[in-house]
């Protein structure tokens, strides 16, 4: 359940990763902020969203069937791009030691976990998806990827992560011992890559959420963050990164794709929402995560089809669980 509409971060993608440079502040966000703002022509985007009972819309519904049709139609091309920016982003992913577990929420066709996996060849990655389909394909392009021996160390997970629990063989014996059983449903899945004395894989060093969460109506994201939060192993760490508050394709949208305040609903019934910082800090601290890092990651590009620039805002987001 991602989709990320921009290029690279990368520049001259084809040196070696080492060599290739990263940037991430082309611009200041307050002088965009400032620019947007001032244009009568986007005074929609600014206007408060009338509240459930002055509307006479329902409000957005959970698109995982969108998202699986989204994926169907762009099986067969290459809509994503490897990402390897992550690895300069998040330098702890290939620095990590010791058999990390990293859990995926919204893996698409592996564009992520392909870039984490070839880091480190003691990384392995639980991945889930609400598409069988984008599964499928991300299991083939990762089997297909060379320098990655994906033996136990990648696992497709097919569930909705904003409607369903995960499987409990993820949940660490602490985890599964505390949390109040009346309020997640766990289901008794025991897959074939544990011991036969293993209850669980011991819990989560990483989660990652990589433009996915925008993806999730806005009124469950706090219940989604926490389940993804009580299979992280105390003291790991939640990576972030998210679509941000007036980039270029919040701007795109017209008037009538508003389904709420930075809601929006494409045309093929697939969800967008633009996070500023104090959002996401609240929604983070609320599921009892520390801040280490937030910020605005702002990408100028240039459309190679049409010389046109583009001004890209996204939400960088680092948090840690209290170590117990």
């Amino acid at each position: 359940m991602e989709v990320e509409e921009a290029p690279g971060e990368l520049v001259n993608a084809g040196k070696g990763e080492a060599e290739a440079e990263y940037h991430s502040h082309d611009f200041e966000w307050e002088d965009l902020k400032a620019e947007v703002e001032s244009d009568p022509a986007f005074s929609y985007h600014l206007s408060p969203f009338p509240g459930p009972a002055a509307s006479t819309t329902s409000p957005p519904q959970p698109s995982s069937e969108a998202w699986r049709s989204f994926h169907r139609r762009h099986a067969s091309g290459k809509f994503f791009k490897e990402r390897r920016y992550l690895l300069k982003e998040f330098p702890e992913l290939p620095n990590s030691t010791d058999c990390a577990k990293i859990l995926e929420v919204g893996c698409g066709n592996g564009s992520t976990a392909v870039s984490i996996l070839r880091s480190s060849e003691s990384i392995t990655v639980f991945a889930c998806d609400c598409s069988k389909d984008t599964l499928e394909k991300a299991n083939e392009v990762i089997s297909n990827t060379k320098r990655i021996d994906i033996k136990d160390r990648f696992h497709p997970i097919l569930m909705d992560v904003s409607r369903e629990t995960f499987p409990d063989w993820l949940f660490c014996s602490a985890c599964r011992s505390s949390r109040d059983p009346s309020h997640h449903k766990m289901r008794k899945e025991h897959p074939d890559f544990l011991r036969e004395n293993q209850c669980c894989v011991g819990g989560m060093d990483f989660v990652t959420m990589i433009f996915t969460l925008s993806a999730i109506p806005f009124a469950i994201m706090p219940s989604t963050i926490e389940q993804c939060v009580s299979v992280l192993k105390p003291g790991g760490l939640f990576l972030f990164r998210d679509y941000g508050l007036y980039d270029m394709t919040m701007l795109r949208f017209l008037p009538h794709q508003r389904v709420g305040f930075r809601e929006y609903m494409r045309s093929d019934g697939t969800l967008s929402y633009f996070f500023t910082l104090d959002t996401v800090r609240e929604l983070f601290r609320a599921a009892g995560l520390i801040e280490l890092e937030l910020e605005y990651c702002c990408v100028k590009s240039v459309n190679r089809k049409n010389g046109k620039k583009m001004q890209r805002v996204w939400v960088h987001g680092k948090f840690q669980k209290p170590p117990s």
